[in-house]
């Protein structure tokens, strides 16, 4: 399979939500209701939400495709850190967001989630970031072992709101080259 990444456009506006709408759950811990996801992506990976994230000029969303067929996203954001817990321990001056990354399940372990991160990577040395961070949950192991993987750090802790409940994440950073 030939692995390739582009820039998101405009129009991959719905294939974006699509993919948003498959793998969100997989990142959240065992337990979470199926409405809180649902709530979630309503809210924050909708359709009029990706046309939103596309037209921000501090945002870049990715994605990664297998023989033309859109395989996951990422998207970094740049700017001033809202949370407080993060913004106590991540200098936002020098540092870009690593706010959504996220795979097909069925893709998983075929290395389309490296050529991703390493395109997501130079998209924030690019940006003239020194730094990537991002939140990840607690309990989720395996996306855990990815960052660590590819050079991010705990760092902190900070809370994450699905739907009604909150979420305890690990906050992760690694230097850019």
């Amino acid at each position: 399979m030939s692995i390739t990444t582009r820039r998101a456009e405009l129009a991959d506006t719905e294939l974006l939500h699509d993919l948003a709408e498959r793998t969100f759950g997989l990142a959240c811990p065992p337990g979470t209701r199926q409405s809180d996801i649902d709530d979630f992506v309503a809210t924050h990976l909708s359709a009029a939400s990706f046309r939103g994230y596309l037209a921000d000029p501090q945002r870049v969303l990715l994605l990664v495709l297998g023989d033309g067929v859109p395989l996951g996203y990422s998207m970094l954001v740049g700017g001033p850190i809202k949370d407080p817990d993060v913004a106590a321990v991540v200098d936002g001056n020098v540092s870009i967001e690593l706010s959504k990354f996220y795979l097909a399940p069925e893709r998983h372990g075929s290395g389309a989630a490296a050529t991703l991160m390493e395109a997501t990577l130079a998209s924030a040395a690019s940006a003239g970031a020194a730094f990537c961070w991002l939140g990840v949950n607690q309990q989720n192991v395996r996306a855990g072992k990815f960052y660590a993987k590819h050079g991010f750090e705990v760092i902190g802790v900070k809370r994450f709101l699905v739907g009604t409940e909150w979420h305890d994440d690990h906050i992760r950073r690694r230097p850019l080259p």
